[in-house]
């Protein structure tokens, strides 16, 4: 039986671990919360466990915190019936119960809001082999057993999940550092209020198209004109802070994702340094079928 200097130095041992396990989990689960609730099932599970006979306790770790994850991704999976309008997108925009927005923020802008959206297309599987692979540097041979595959199909899933992140482009790939300027800047001069500024970014007669999950009166919407483009994007200057480059289709787009949580897309066209064209993406089934990937 252990005594309260043995459950000192386990805890101690422990909480030395606890920020990478909390960075594991966080990576696989895109929730602050429930990456918390992954890392003191670990420790429960420590607890319950005669932990001189675990010879690597880091790695032991962080095997249980992946296995909690991964089952809670299998979890969430099951629900994906219920689309994003009812159950994420709702945490989304409020927090959801018992979350920190804070805390949430914070670690959303550590990862990438943007790598957060592309690695939840992922499969649980995928996603658990491309974060202990490629962001933790596991060994193949250790994250197999944990997704019950042979080291070969392992390394497959992290590959398969590693295209999906970066992505293809549209177009020339030459065009991509121009289009990423011009959102850059077009995120900047709406975070700021800046309408001359966005004025300047769009077309004489660039037009805007908003599906009815977009919009607050739930019905679609079709604007045209610099102005009139420029004042609707304004109105949306609280949650472009929620906002990121991303790649969308292959071209230059933005991805809102509060807490992580995707909400909707933006799809730009582009012609020379001016936008010609937004789309606005909040329809659940639109959103589920996008390609979306990271900029490097």
């Amino acid at each position: 039986m252990r005594g309260a200097d043995d459950s000192d130095w386990l805890a101690e041992r422990f909480d030395a671990q606890r920020g990478r396990l909390l960075g594991v989990a966080y990576r696989m689960l895109g929730s602050a919360s429930e990456a918390d609730d992954a890392v003191q099932e670990a420790w429960l599970r420590l607890s319950r466990t005669d932990a001189d006979a675990v010879e690597n306790l880091p790695a032991w770790l962080t095997t249980v915190v992946a296995r909690v994850s991964l089952n809670m991704l299998r979890a969430r999976a099951t629900r994906r019936e219920e689309p994003l309008e009812a159950d994420v997108r709702e945490r989304a925009i409020s927090g959801g119960e018992g979350s920190d927005p804070a805390q949430e923020a914070l670690l959303a802008d550590s990862v990438g809001l943007a790598l957060l959206v592309v690695l939840d297309t992922l499969s649980p599987p995928e996603r658990l082999a491309f974060v202990l692979h490629d962001m933790f540097d596991l060994p193949f041979a250790e994250i197999a057993p944990i997704v019950g595959r042979s080291s070969t199909s392992t390394r497959q899933l992290a590959s398969r999940a590693r295209r999906r992140v970066k992505g293809r482009t549209a177009g020339r790939p030459a065009d991509l550092p121009r289009q990423r300027r011009v959102i850059e800047a077009y995120l900047a001069a709406v975070r700021g209020g800046d309408f001359e500024a966005l004025v300047r970014l769009l077309d004489p007669d660039v037009e805007l198209r908003a599906d009815a999950q977009a919009t607050p009166q739930g019905a679609s919407v079709e604007l045209r004109g610099a102005q009139v483009v420029a004042r609707a994007a304004l109105v949306s200057s609280g949650r472009a802070r929620y906002s990121s480059p991303a790649l969308v289709s292959g071209a230059v787009g933005v991805v809102m994702a509060p807490r992580g949580q995707l909400f909707l897309v933006l799809g730009f066209t582009f012609s020379g340094e001016a936008i010609i064209a937004i789309d606005v993406i909040a329809d659940p089934e639109r959103l589920r079928y996008l390609d979306l990937a990271v900029l490097d």
